[in-house]
């Protein structure tokens, strides 16, 4: 059968190696979320729902792929990093491009009953992937300090146009325009001094968004000098622009 008269096609399918020896960056982001969220009356300006599931599609993700040793989540966007030495299948784009989307997608839909009991899916969500490799640990630290960044920025901006649509009674199209050309420090003395809102003692999972990161654990059934580690993944909320995360866990970066 493989060597029938119809097996030329497969001298159409090109090779898609990623470059060796660089870090792996997938990062997917919800498509045509905005509709999805309004359909599925998610809370504004945040769902805590919404946010966990997405935090359980990208822990089911990495429990999959052991080589994703760091992910971020925001909204409806995730980032996860794959270790520089990663051979995973074969370092080949499209396939690593469509397989960590449709797990994280099909995961997500499988769980949304979970944290959506009495929300039934009114269509099928949809995530778009793309792949962005990295040659050296400063661009993975700084490209993960630029989502982080994006998060606060995006969330300063909702939790206060939302706090004027939902308490100050103002329509969308004025909350924006209140907005529009404020920095920050404008934006927490709106919140501080019309609604009593200190932005700083918020929710980090808001603020900062998650991070799920495979720790490294002793392996406590096995004895002796060379004792293998293990790895759990762990769910927090802490801050990934200072070095601190980082220096305290050099195998992230490191093979």
């Amino acid at each position: 059968m493989a060597n029938s008269k119809y097996a030329y096609v497969r001298n159409f399918e090109l090779p898609d190696p990623l470059l060796p020896n660089t870090f792996l960056v997938f990062r997917l982001d919800g498509h045509s979320f905005h509709r999805f969220s309004d359909t599925h009356n998610f809370t504004k300006p945040n769902d805590v729902r919404a946010l966990q599931l997405m935090d359980h599609a990208a822990r089911d993700t990495m429990q999959v792929h052991p080589d994703i040793v760091l992910g971020f989540g925001e909204s409806d966007e995730y980032s996860f990093l794959l270790k520089k030495s990663t051979t995973i299948y074969n370092r080949r784009q499209s396939k690593i491009l469509s397989t960590l989307t449709s797990q994280f997608t099909s995961s997500y839909v499988f769980h949304w009953t979970t944290y959506f009991p009495e929300t039934p899916l009114q269509y099928p969500p949809s995530f778009d992937g793309r792949i962005v490799l990295y040659p050296t640990s400063k661009e993975v630290k700084d490209y993960f300090a630029w989502r982080q960044a994006d998060t606060h920025i995006n969330n300063l901006y909702n939790t206060t146009f939302w706090a004027l649509v939902q308490q100050g009674g103002q329509s969308t199209t004025e909350a924006h325009a209140t907005l529009r050309g404020t920095f920050s420090k404008d934006k927490h003395e709106i919140l501080f001094s019309r609604f009593n809102i200190n932005y700083n003692m918020l929710d980090p999972r808001f603020r900062k968004g998650s991070v799920l990161v495979r720790e490294e654990v002793d392996n406590e059934e096995e004895t002796g000098p060379r004792r293998p580690q293990m790895t759990r993944i762990t769910l927090i909320h802490c801050d990934l622009i200072k070095d601190e995360f980082w220096d305290n866990r050099p195998w992230l970066l490191s093979d």
